[in-house]
């Protein structure tokens, strides 16, 4: 029974299943969009969401402290400082009257070589896709 077992798995030790979470967080927030499989998409789009929110939050308030604070909290999870300084500077000014929901799923259908279920997962309102 997996009772209070939160997250996927996807086939990986801890080590690798945390690097690929960080690379395709990254890349999503990053390029704004990407293509993967649905269990990788499913797997990063909350956490994902989790990062946008906390730089909202950290930017609401007038304290320079809590930015500073949120925006080392997401380098700690994310480890890339252009990335953190765009979900800072782009995207929680972008979202800031949106109450949650930055990213869109869609599924594309089966991989060739190995019938796996893909998906291209997106930021809503991205100009850049």
């Amino acid at each position: 029974m997996r009772h209070k077992v939160a997250g996927k798995r996807l086939g990986r030790d801890m080590g690798h299943r945390n690097a690929l979470r960080r690379n395709l967080i990254n890349d999503l927030l990053r390029l704004g969009r990407i293509r993967t499989t649905e269990a990788k998409a499913r797997a990063i789009r909350g956490e994902a969401e989790k990062m946008i929110t906390l730089a909202k939050r950290s930017l609401a308030h007038d304290d320079p402290n809590r930015a500073v604070h949120g925006r080392r909290i997401l380098f700690a999870r994310l480890r890339n400082k252009e990335v953190v300084a765009k979900v800072f500077d782009e995207l929680a000014p972008r979202y800031e009257d949106r109450p949650g929901g930055y990213t869109r799923m869609y599924k594309l259908g089966m991989r060739k070589g190995d019938a796996a279920k893909m998906a291209l997962i997106e930021l809503v309102d991205n100009e850049e896709a």
